[in-house]
């Protein structure tokens, strides 16, 4: 089974727009600014973990864009590859290009700056760790970041580039997190989980507010699924909106999928994937609930799928990562001739983060950005 029905409605139909306005060119990238001078909040209380009070409505999404502001770059929305069987209305939201190399910038500054931690640990592979590594070093945090087994030696090297500690388990996710909090509590530290945080989930879905904005006419979203923090994100974003929300997993980890049949959170063995950033083995608590109650439908892929979209839009000028094309394969799967956006949630390849290794301070060039439109 590929696909799991879980709302009966369509949207509503509604007039065919003219086709959306994109940009020209990419945003600039760089290093994140200097912290605006705001009265610091209160420090949290050391080791706390997941969902710290109720979880994140629409309003904590209009906070997290003004908060995050200066740290992020509103991603283009790119034509997608013209040479498939979903015609031409499919769009491409570009968070390869954003600060980090992933959407995941989004919900770690929106965490980091409403908590004011000066120590945290987190629990992540790759993308978010890569993400808290940044702010960290702008914002003189000290950060630990512990990875599972199978995490991405590129990206485990380039957190530690940019002056996190690592440690590593030799487990999976779930003993990664655990690790990951028993760590926060022994060092007297902030936890700031890659996806189970009602802050980190509301800083996510401002990538579902601006394609939204920007593409108000869009039938159909197409979302990478692992933890569920973006998926929860683009659903809060769609509350209200009649669009159908479709969150795509690895068909090696379909914990979404597998929870909401049975009407619970499971937890899966560890399992593998191409998209390594997608291996969660169970969903989180405050994402949970907000799928359960809102997402549309939920696909899965295998890895030759999600090979096959990567290559598909390398060939357009987009350097994803495995993850990053899970969306894109899900779309092609679906195979629905639409005015679609599919995410493509992050970049971080090999090739791309290499030269980190060698220069911390180096980010998305503008030549990086520009070599990524596709314009047709």
């Amino acid at each position: 089974m590929t696909a799991l029905d879980l709302r009966r409605a369509a949207p509503a139909p509604h007039s065919s727009p003219a086709a959306p306005q994109l940009p020209a060119t990419a945003p600039k990238s760089g290093v994140a600014p200097p912290k605006p001078s705001a009265p610091k909040p209160s420090a949290p209380e050391p080791g706390v973990a997941a969902a710290p009070g109720p979880g994140p409505g629409v309003a904590d999404l209009r906070a997290a864009a003004a908060r995050i502001a200066p740290y992020v770059v509103r991603t283009p929305l790119l034509r997608g590859p013209a040479a498939t069987a979903l015609g031409p209305g499919l769009l491409l939201k570009a968070e390869h290009l954003q600060h980090g190399g992933s959407f995941k910038m989004r919900g770690a500054a929106n965490a980091v700056l409403a908590l004011g931690a000066d120590r945290i640990v987190t629990g992540s592979s790759g993308n978010h760790a890569l993400a808290l590594a940044r702010l960290a070093r702008t914002l003189g945090i000290r950060l630990t970041v512990v990875l599972a087994a199978g995490a991405a030696p590129a990206k485990a090297a380039a957190v530690r580039a940019l002056g996190a500690e690592t440690v590593q388990v030799d487990g999976g996710v779930a003993e990664r997190e655990e690790r990951a909090r028993a760590l926060a509590a022994e060092r007297n530290a902030v936890l700031i989980p890659s996806s189970d945080h009602p802050l980190v989930v509301a800083g996510a879905g401002t990538v579902g507010t601006e394609l939204l904005a920007d593409a108000p006419d869009t039938e159909t979203v197409y979302v990478p699924t692992g933890g569920g923090g973006l998926l929860a994100g683009v659903c809060l974003a769609a509350l209200h909106r009649p669009v159908r929300v479709v969150g795509v997993e690895p068909s090696g980890t379909p914990r979404y999928a597998r929870s909401l049949a049975a009407g619970r959170r499971v937890q899966l063995p560890p399992g593998t994937t191409v998209a390594d950033g997608l291996r969660g083995q169970c969903p989180g608590a405050v994402p949970y609930p907000i799928v359960r109650d809102r997402v549309d439908e939920l696909i899965a892929v295998d890895d030759a799928e999600i090979l096959a979209a990567a290559a598909l839009l390398a060939r357009h000028g987009v350097d994803a990562e495995p993850s990053g094309a899970v969306a894109l394969a899900g779309a092609l799967r679906a195979g629905r001739r639409e005015r679609a956006v599919a995410v493509v949630s992050g970049g971080n390849t090999p090739a791309r983060l290499r030269p980190l290794h060698h220069d911390p301070t180096r980010t998305h060039t503008d030549s990086d950005i520009d070599s990524n439109a596709i314009t047709g």
